[in-house]
């Protein structure tokens, strides 16, 4: 299922602001070279993601689910001078390809790579995050969520991708699991008198979450 018509994609990406040249070298070898490609953050939506991060102005981000790295270079645009962005991803298969991509990038110096299992490698983490940035596997969202909610500093923001799921989210027929439990995770977000939130129908939806109190 595509996420919107073509060719409002089209337009929507025609005036949207260009992507880096690494950025649309991502993005054309991911979609030639890599399996699932549509898991990609892509145009439209890693400009998303740069202007909420040169809106935030980070010191300090987390995103659990690297996949090719385009996402994460995308939340570092807007990172501070000394500023760091942390990337957990599971898949060894992509660690060459993806950190020949971050050596490339003028935000080699700020990201930090890690690769293994996200709910292992979060409790071990020492540091308050200003964004991070949820990408990873759908059945481990709610407690992605619980495990870095305490590491997010107030005023901070918790991103979440792909919460309406293909739309499959709003339509009451459709009971797999990844499904349920995204709408799961989404009332549980809505319910949570410590955040703020809106859930935005950008590509695949995006769920914002703003700290307000511990």
């Amino acid at each position: 299922m595509e996420f919107i018509a073509q060719e409002l994609d089209n337009y929507v990406c025609a005036y949207t602001s260009e992507e880096s040249e690494l950025l649309k070298k991502i993005n054309r070898e991911t979609h030639l070279e890599v399996l699932q490609p549509r898991m990609l953050s892509g145009h439209f939506q890693g400009r998303v993601l740069s202007m909420f991060s040169k809106m935030i102005r980070p010191e300090c981000v987390l995103e659990i689910g690297t996949y090719t790295g385009y996402s994460a270079l995308c939340l570092a645009e807007g990172l501070k001078e000394n500023g760091k962005l942390i990337t957990i991803d599971v898949n060894e298969e992509l660690e060459t390809r993806v950190r020949g991509y971050f050596e490339a990038s003028e935000f080699r110096s700020k990201i930090d790579y890690r690769i293994g299992d996200a709910m292992k490698i979060i409790p071990e983490l020492n540091a308050q995050f200003d964004i991070v940035f949820i990408d990873a596997d759908k059945l481990n969202y709610i407690n992605y969520y619980n495990l870095v909610f305490e590491k997010v500093k107030i005023g901070g923001y918790i991103i979440a991708d792909n919460v309406l799921w293909s739309g499959k989210v709003a339509d009451e027929t459709k009971k797999d699991k990844d499904t349920e439990l995204l709408r799961e995770f989404n009332l549980l977000n809505h319910k949570d008198e410590r955040v703020e939130n809106v859930l935005f129908p950008i590509r695949d939806g995006l769920l914002v979450a703003r700290k307000i109190k511990a």
